[in-house]
């Protein structure tokens, strides 16, 4: 079956770093855009960013733009979210998920896509 287990959240001042990993099996990887969300307590899940292997999009949330880099390693089938600079607005259980929809124009979550379970990223003030 499909799996995307993430890891790599943590607690972290403002200002500080974490690089998030989300590893995939089950399905052929460079068939699906994969993508992070976030979700903070009692507010709607937002994209963050996404990585379509096959179009070569990437794609980032303007609330993160030139703070986060996703990137992959096939081999691994891993993809990765280095997030620099954080704030406290960041805080929130992070997911990834295949498929998502990834263009310019922003990151969705797509009909049938499979998530994770999700890591927690606190960024205190």
């Amino acid at each position: 079956e499909v799996q995307l287990v993430e890891s790599g959240g943590g607690l972290v001042q403002a200002g500080g770093s974490l690089r998030l990993s989300c590893a995939a099996s089950g399905f052929t990887f460079g068939d699906y855009a994969i993508g992070w969300f976030r979700q903070a307590p009692g507010q709607e899940r937002e994209g963050v960013a996404c990585l379509s292997i096959s179009d070569g999009t990437i794609a980032y949330a303007d609330s993160v733009l030139g703070r986060v880099t996703i990137s992959m390693i096939s081999a691994e089938r891993t993809v990765y979210l280095q997030m620099n600079s954080l704030k406290p607005e960041d805080t929130g259980l992070y997911f990834c998920a295949a498929p998502v929809g990834c263009s310019v124009r922003g990151v969705y979550s797509a009909q049938g896509g499979y998530w994770g379970q999700g890591t927690q990223v606190t960024v205190s003030s």
